[in-house]
Order: structure tokens, then sequence, then C-alpha cells
């Protein structure tokens, strides 16, 4: 058990802060470093990024928290690695980047670290909102969008835009609104699927109706409080446990699921969720 006391902690990550820096430049030495290590590049490294904050979201969905030291283990790997790439290059280092976020932590926390005062969350959140949108003044983004990553899954960018945009009053004045407009989109995707056209094969006219809806699903789960990506995720779950229990009552009934009539798969799937009242 290492400690965690105040004055033990600080120094002991630090010591190992170091040898993963250390690991790194020595994973990426152009002469004794790893070959797969020493061909990677910043765009070749950043799938795999994205992949380990998603195990690091996944293992905290599943209150793993073995798995979640692990995970986040491997994001701070993500951190090293391109921040040796940088600094090969000349750019940054690891310091650096560290210093970055210390300072910007700083910056956009004034009522701990400065003068300023917030008596409740809703108070900091403004106090956070107006400091970074003098970040992005300084930047020179002054548009509402300008700095919503492009790299964030479809879904949560869609509703990150939609929260920059409320932020102006370009939004529904009540969920009502953002419901209508989801049925409008649904009438608009059914205008544009032709008879017997292959389900391979749709028109771009589709695709881009169907994207609409899915945007406008998103809206009004926004507005409704609740988290598209969250409910999604739990929603695809909850099939995924339901499919696994299809699977075995079809085991169990020595049959297979392909091939299977509708109406028996249908029945299979309400006894799957019949035993998950049981």
């Amino acid at each position: 058990m290492t400690s965690s006391s105040p004055e033990a902690a600080p120094s002991e990550a630090a010591r190992e802060l170091e040898r993963l820096i250390a690991i790194m430049a020595r994973l990426r030495d152009p002469e004794t470093g790893c070959p797969w290590d020493r061909e990677q590049d910043f765009a070749s490294i950043a799938p795999y990024t994205i992949e380990e904050a998603y195990e690091v979201a996944d293992a905290v969905a599943r209150a793993d928290m073995p798995g979640l030291k692990s995970e986040l283990g491997d994001l701070l790997l993500q951190v090293a690695y391109h921040s040796r790439m940088a600094e090969e290059q000349g750019h940054f280092a690891f310091a650096d980047a560290a210093r970055a976020i210390n300072e910007k932590m700083i910056s956009r926390h004034p009522h701990v670290f400065g003068e300023a005062a917030a008596r409740s969350a809703g108070e900091q959140t403004a106090l956070w909102e107006a400091q970074k949108a003098q970040e992005r003044a300084a930047r020179a983004q002054t548009g509402t969008l300008d700095d919503v990553p492009l790299a964030l899954p479809a879904l949560a960018r869609a509703e990150k835009i939609q929260k920059r945009a409320a932020r102006v009053g370009f939004d529904w004045p009540d969920p009502e609104g953002a419901r209508e407009k989801m049925m409008e989109e649904i009438e608009e995707v059914r205008a544009e699927i032709a008879p017997g056209a292959s389900p391979g094969a749709p028109s771009a006219a589709l695709v881009d109706e169907m994207g609409d809806l899915l945007f406008s699903a998103v809206n009004w789960s926004r507005m409704l409080g609740v988290d598209p990506e969250e409910a999604l995720r739990a929603a695809t779950r909850k099939f995924e446990a339901r499919f696994r229990r299809v699977e075995a009552i079809a085991a169990a009934q020595g049959a297979g699921m392909k091939g299977q009539r509708i109406d028996v798969l249908e029945g299979w799937w309400r006894e799957a969720k019949r035993a998950e009242k049981a």
C-alpha cells in the first residue's frame, strides 16, 4: 500500500511521472528504441488516445476501481506519448503541457485561487464560461462554436453544439418545440424512403434527413434534461443483456436464432424481458 499523505504523495507522483517520461523517451530512441513506437506519429496515436479515454469511461460506468487505475495509467501514457513526439519536434515537452493545464485551472477558478466569489455551482459555471470566452477571444475565436472539437463522437458533439447555441438564445423555448421538430423530421425521413429501394443503398437525401432526425432527437433529449450519450449507452446495454438472454433461450431449446420466424424471435424476446423482472 502506497502512502496517500499530503507530504508523501507529491514526491511519489513526481518520481513516477519522471519514470514514465524516461520510459517513453527510451521507447522512442532512434537507435535503441522499439521499432513500432519509433514509427508512430500524432495521427497514428490519436485513435489510441480516444480509445483509452473511452476505456476510462467504461471502468467508471462499471465502478471498476482496479480497472480504472489501469485505464488511467494507459491514458496517462498517451499524454506522455504525444508530449514526447512534440518534444522531439521542438514544440513542447510534458512539463509544458502540465504547466499549461495548471495555469488554466488557476485562471478558471478565481473564486479558489483569486479574489472572486462563487456562492454556488451555478455562479461557478458562469465564472468558468466567462473565463473560457476570454480565452477564445484571446485566440481570435469569436464564434460561439469555434472550439467545439471535431473529433468528439457525433452524439456528444451534437449535444455540445446545441448547448453552445442555447447560451446565446438560439434554442426552443420549451421541450415541446423540440419534440414537434423531431416528429417533423420523422415525416421527412419517411418521405425520402423510396418504394422498393435497397436498404444497403440509401439516397443522399435520406442520409441527410436521417441526420436531421438524429440531431433533433439529441435536442429533445437535452431539453428534457436527459444526457443523450448516457441514455443511448444504457439502452444499448439493456438491448445487449436481453439479446444474450434470447440466445440462451434459443440454445436451451436446441435451436439457433438465424432463420427463425419473426414470431418465434419475438416470443423469445418477451420471455427475456419477463426474466428481467423475475
